[in-house]
């Protein structure tokens, strides 16, 4: 059987048959490779005679429906799949006026209106919605002008308040917001909040989610929603503190706990302050159909999975029960609309959670204040792969090919969208999961942002060296993406590390999205890059939750894990020292540090006095630092390739936020980074 056929079959459906590694090196996927993942797309291969069937049904699914959105830039001038002649274009204000779109190939020809916004096009019976984008996302430095703005990050679960809670929570965050300001702080990018499984406790990293569109309940708390303090049954109470005098999150237990408070405040809210009520209605309303398929789909859950375990994924469910849109479906959510009416209120309490946080960051002062992180994907047995069934990948895992760090390749055990799906949808699904990222914020981090070029794609079972590429439409994400931050006039961020294609981080910075600058990767060759030369349009930071924080890199605390595992070793004891030195020498000629002495390996604290110093003098507009790294703690709060092998997700701070940033040793380390920032 040729092979010739098969790649281009493997071209139209957007597989990279070759691409490139993280050495540069040339790669090819192997035959056997792509069949087994056209397969999984829905594009049998097997066979000379389903290649050519597949090549047609996807010709025919590309011509077949005219895509339902179209995005371009203000002023520009565009094609779009209409009739040519008199059309109207109505904004979003309402306001509508009258065009002529002159005859082009296949369709008509139109300038687009110079503001930037959504517009609905309707030309007789054609409509479709044109997504007009602005020059550039809104940017750090339109945000903060002086671009010598700083922040901290923060793993939102990690948080502990003086009241026990048994894990952090939107009220934690809120506490921490106001002393970060005072001490000048402009932002804390805080870890996902994606809505997780509410019947399966034992599901808690934040990367997997099931619903991108949500907000987690579990960090949600009754807040001033009954007018004074809820007071949660004595036996809840203690349970909930003898949890949180625990090191590590028992994750379970405390879901299992703070869930049963909320659902007695559930109870209790029938007695609420009328203009509770009142909100509580106005947020069900405005959150529509969308809000009502989650709240239905957790209330299912919990019925499936609690009735037999191995009903756990919506594809083991009854299949009158597959469907959201099913009659089944329906009776089952009028049989138990109390049930649903539950997950509404815990989606309303997060939010209100949520959006007081931002609300205080920006009363402290902060130019920027929340940016929320917005995960690669989903577990496909959740809320939005129930929900937008057409709209995700299916039968395939979403992860990394071989690289520096995980020799073996990573599979993430997450699905994500489809890019067939999402312009089929007109980019539904995407333009709802972004609005529910910027909502409470003022910034969102794209988690893995090369994916809105491309996505490494794993078949269900295949080893993750075994996969490939699949493209996305980069321009239409990136536009969306621009118009959604120039709509909420709030920053983004990419995280822009790992195998990064020549071309694709000027290409992000012209549209306004800003990259990540980690101290660990600035280098050239054996030696660390001086902050000033750092990118501009970037973010400078220590380090990340998927790496080592800086006073355990310098005690070589990651290299003890990655032996205990039996993981490849980084680099060696002997080229640690080295490293030691070298970046000991770049603190050295930053400023930041004066002792020509090296500290020894057992004395991380100076190191991470040094590190939030020089990020501080990096020319990148913003620079935020860990709290892990702000308080020297030594452990990284996730080892990727590793689940119950590391405490991943589970690690909490000793000191209270109400009292952390008081720390004599904690504020003096945050106002050397402060100083920094303001040096010339």
């Amino acid at each position: 059987m040729s092979d010739d056929a098969l790649l281009q079959l493997a071209r139209a459906a957007g597989l990279m048959a070759e691409w490139r590694d993280a050495h540069g090196n040339p790669m090819t996927v192997a035959p056997e490779a792509l069949r087994t993942l056209l397969n999984a797309l829905g594009l049998p291969a097997d066979s000379e005679a389903q290649i050519a069937e597949s090549m047609a049904a996807q010709r025919n699914a590309m011509h077949a429906t005219p895509p339902p959105l179209v995005t371009t830039e203000a002023g520009r001038e565009l094609r779009l799949d209409m009739p040519p002649g008199s059309y109207r274009i109505e904004a979003e204000d309402g306001t509508s006026a009258d065009g002529t779109a002159t005859p082009a190939y296949r369709g008509a020809r139109i300038t687009a209106p110079s503001q930037p916004g959504y517009y609905v096009i309707e030309s007789g019976s054609r409509q479709l919605i044109l997504a007009v984008a602005p020059d550039h996302a809104h940017r750090i430095i339109d945000a903060c002008p002086d671009g010598r703005a700083w922040g901290l990050t923060a793993q939102l679960y990690s948080l502990r308040r003086e009241s026990p809670q048994g894990t952090g929570d939107y009220a934690a965050l809120e506490a921490l917001a106001t002393p970060a300001a005072a001490l000048g702080a402009d932002a804390i990018a805080i870890s996902p909040v994606h809505a997780q499984f509410s019947a399966d406790p034992n599901r808690f990293s934040p990367y997997a989610p099931s619903s991108r569109a949500r907000l987690d309940a579990r960090h949600a708390d009754a807040g001033d929603v009954m007018g004074e303090p809820f007071e949660p049954p004595a036996h809840l109470a203690k349970r909930l503190a003898e949890l949180d005098a625990l090191t590590l999150i028992d994750w379970p237990a405390t879901a299992e706990t703070r869930l049963a408070i909320l659902r007695d405040l559930f109870k209790a809210f029938a007695n609420a302050p009328q203009a509770s009520r009142d909100a509580f209605a106005a947020f069900r309303a405005e959150g529509g159909a969308a809000l009502e398929r989650h709240a239905v789909f957790e209330a299912l859950h919990q019925a499936q999975f609690g009735a037999d375990p191995l009903r756990w994924h919506w594809h083991d469910w009854p299949a009158e029960l597959r469907d959201p849109q099913s009659p089944a479906v329906a009776a089952f959510a009028a049989e138990h609309a109390a049930e649903v009416e539950f997950h509404v209120f815990l989606q309303f309490l997060a939010e209100r959670g949520l959006s007081g946080a931002q609300r205080a960051a920006k009363a402290g002062g902060m130019r920027i204040g929340l940016i929320a992180d917005l995960a690669i994907g989903v577990d496909n047995g959740g809320s939005d792969a129930w929900g937008r069934q057409a709209d995700m990948l299916q039968r395939v895992e979403i992860g990394a090919p071989p690289d520096i760090f995980n020799r073996r390749g990573q599979g993430w055990g997450i699905t994500s969208f489809s890019p067939h799906g999402l312009q089929a949808s007109g980019f539904a699904g995407f333009r709802e999961m972004l609005g529910a990222a910027f909502r409470n914020a003022g910034g969102v981090r794209l988690d893995h942002v090369l994916g809105l070029r491309r996505l490494w794609l794993v078949p269900e079972g295949a080893s993750p060296k075994d996969g490939a590429y699949l493209r996305y439409p980069l321009e239409d994400l990136l536009r969306l993406v621009a118009l959604e931050s120039w709509r909420h006039k709030a920053v983004v961020i990419g995280e822009d590390l790992g195998t990064v294609p020549a071309g694709f981080r000027p290409r992000l910075q012209k549209a306004g999205l800003a990259g990540m600058r980690v101290l660990w990767f600035e280098k050239n060759g054996q030696r660390f890059t001086a902050p000033g030369q750092w990118t501009p349009g970037a973010v400078a930071m220590t380090s990340t939750h998927d790496l080592a924080t800086v006073a355990g890199w310098w005690t070589g605390n990651d290299i003890v894990w990655r032996k205990k595992l039996g993981f490849t070793p980084v680099e060696s004891p002997k080229e640690r020292q080295a490293d030691r030195n070298a970046l000991w020498a770049a603190f050295r000629a930053s400023g930041v540090a004066q002792s020509a002495r090296v500290p020894s390996r057992e004395r991380g604290r100076p190191a991470a006095d040094a590190a939030a110093a020089h990020i501080g003098r990096s020319a990148c507009h913003l620079a935020l630092l860990p709290l892990e790294d702000a308080v020297a703690a030594e452990e990284q709060p996730n080892l990727p390739g590793t689940t119950n092998q590391h405490p991943n997700w589970r690690r909490r701070f000793d000191t209270p936020v109400e009292r952390m940033l008081a720390d004599p040793v904690v504020e003096m380390r945050l106002r050397g980074l402060a100083r920094a920032r303001r040096a010339p």
